[in-house]
């Protein structure tokens, strides 16, 4: 099954009151299994970068005016996107962004079904503790070392790593290969070995073997071949 895990970096915290869209990040995954496959864009919001924000991606308005608006990349986030599963933490938040940007450009908007809200699923899990990111990380002993502020591609990779442990399909996978070494193991070391009751009958006649050293012997004084002829 082909899921795509999502993130993205905005100027605030409310598409509602002006706030935009700045990046999206994607990582493709196929039976929960990263691809290498990614979507990535920096976007122009057309507006200012409050301190607040900026303090959390570090990506400044300037850096961001000469970045492409949302309805150039637009065609290439769907087309990645397709009709897969979108895998995101705290996904409420993201997809509001991702929505009110579709919806200003008269564009359909992603439905809500097909997201799956790693932020819920982790506090099913671990209900009562932190599920930020960065704690699921900890408690995954996934390496977020260079998580050093937010980005959407970086924290997509990581988020990809968590989901994968968050619904214990790394286990399933290592239980599996261990299981099919195992059996691999058995069937080669138990399988019975069945002896014909009749043996084939020879398909070398003696014309053939006088032929062969016929042939040998044109090979010069000690050719391989006289160690199997005098073997045999």
């Amino acid at each position: 099954m082909r899921e795509i895990v999502l993130d993205t970096e905005t100027t605030g915290l409310d598409p509602l009151r002006g706030d935009r869209l700045v990046e999206i990040g994607c990582i493709e995954i196929y039976n929960r299994m990263p691809t290498g496959q990614t979507f990535h864009v920096y976007i122009n919001p057309e507006r200012d970068m409050p301190a607040e924000a900026f303090a959390v991606h570090g990506l400044s308005a300037e850096f961001l005016s000469t970045k492409p608006l949302f309805t150039e990349v637009v065609e290439q986030f769907l087309e990645f996107i397709a009709d897969a599963p979108l895998v995101i933490h705290n996904a409420s938040f993201d997809i509001s962004f991702i929505n009110a940007e579709l919806d200003r450009i008269k564009r359909p908007v992603i439905a809500r079904d097909r997201l799956v809200d790693t932020l819920l699923l982790a506090r099913r899990k671990h209900p009562g503790v932190s599920n930020r990111l960065d704690d699921l990380c900890s408690r995954y002993s996934i390496d977020n070392s260079r998580r050093t502020k937010h980005g959407a591609l970086l924290d997509s990779e990581l988020l990809a790593e968590v989901y994968i442990d968050l619904i214990g399909a790394r286990q399933s996978q290592l239980v599996l290969a261990s299981e099919t070494r195992e059996s691999r193991a058995e069937r080669t070391g138990d399988m019975p070995r069945r002896q014909r009751e009749t043996p084939l009958a020879p398909r070398i006649t003696d014309a053939d073997r006088e032929a062969h050293r016929a042939f040998v012997a044109t090979l010069g004084d000690k050719p391989i071949w006289n160690e199997f002829l005098g073997a045999a």
